[in-house]
């Protein structure tokens, strides 16, 4: 991937431009798991300011289309609660967390979050921020990957 594309797309997983220009600039890693190592670890090194940054980016995960209204009325209200408190966006690495049960793990995780001090929120919220990008960065190989094994192998017709 040239290195405009590469930074862009590390941008989509954490949105912090001096995270994503360190490791777009340290191409090429031997393994994927040695960018991964690498992406964490520049993740712990940003400062107040990037992860202000990062987190200024984020926004609430989407509820499934399915989630019932009073799901979406209560995570907007408890969401606004947060804001007000912390002056950025909830985040959450949810991981492999079943659709059906999204709402109710943003809702008891904002709550129980709300009861933090700002400077233990702030350091949860970068610890979930890392979460996040590890979770989308190891998405990007993994579709990167499919897609390679898709127009390499003759079988598909490529």
């Amino acid at each position: 991937m040239p290195a405009e594309a590469a930074h862009a797309a590390l941008l989509d997983c954490l949105h912090s431009p001096r995270w994503a220009r360190r490791i777009a600039e340290h191409r090429p890693y031997p393994t994927p798991d040695a960018l991964l190592a690498a992406a964490e670890e520049a993740a712990y090194d940003l400062s107040p300011a990037d992860l202000a940054e990062a987190l200024a980016a984020e926004s609430l995960p989407a509820l499934p289309q399915d989630a019932y209204s009073a799901a979406h009325t209560a995570l907007r209200a408890a969401h606004a609660a947060y804001e007000a408190r912390f002056g950025h966006a909830f985040v959450i690495y949810l991981g492999a967390t079943p659709p059906a049960e999204v709402p109710d793990r943003i809702l008891e995780r904002i709550g129980s979050r709300l009861a933090n001090d700002p400077d233990s929120e702030r350091e949860e919220a970068a610890e979930e921020l890392r979460r996040l990008a590890r979770g989308r960065l190891s998405r990007l190989l993994r579709d990167a990957s499919n897609y390679a094994t898709r127009h390499n192998d003759p079988a598909a017709g490529a």
